[in-house]
């Protein structure tokens, strides 16, 4: 029968838990997500588009018919601030808003093709940064991240996710 682990050596195993270890996963989140912006700016300044269209974008191919209330829900604006928004993509014909075939009161927003090739020039950005990133990495480090970034959503991010049928792909495709 193997020996039950000291204390000394069961707490090694968190050491991740440690304050300034936090700290440093947060500074590096922090600078990530500022970079990932920084990286695609240019391209938005060119195509003149914000962040706002780009995110409605990027809510949009992730999933594709979704409805006015359920992206304002997602990304958490106002329905003024997107109104706004939804009109200068529709302007810019990257967006094509349908209604609804059960009921017709409802508003359902599609990338039209122009707008899912500017979205898909942008993505490959984030996509040539994150393929770098796992293979610097690893399948067992990608893995990791992957279970970390879940658990750090909240319940409503992860309803977002399950109702549109993306963690078990992304579990199945080791993120």
């Amino acid at each position: 029968m193997a020996a039950l682990p000291s204390r000394a050596a069961a707490g090694a195993d968190l050491l991740f838990l440690r304050e300034e270890r936090l700290r440093f996963a947060q500074a590096l989140m922090f600078l990530a997500q500022r970079d990932m912006a920084e990286a695609v700016a240019s391209m938005l300044e060119e195509d003149g588009l914000g962040r706002a269209q780009y995110r409605v974008m990027q809510v949009l191919a992730f999933s594709p018919g979704m409805p006015v209330s359920r992206v304002q829900d997602i990304l958490g604006v106002t329905k003024q601030s997107l109104g706004r928004t939804l009109h200068e993509l529709e302007e810019r014909a990257y967006l094509e808003i349908r209604r609804g075939r059960e009921d017709r009161r409802q508003r359902l927003l599609f990338l039209t093709a122009a707008g899912q090739d500017a979205e898909a020039r942008l993505f490959a950005v984030v996509r040539q940064r994150l393929m770098e990133a796992y293979r610097e990495a690893g399948g067992a480090a990608v893995e990791g991240f992957g279970r970390v970034m879940l658990g750090m959503l909240s319940e409503h991010s992860r309803s977002v996710l399950a109702n549109e049928g993306k963690v078990e792909a992304g579990r199945q495709h080791g993120g």
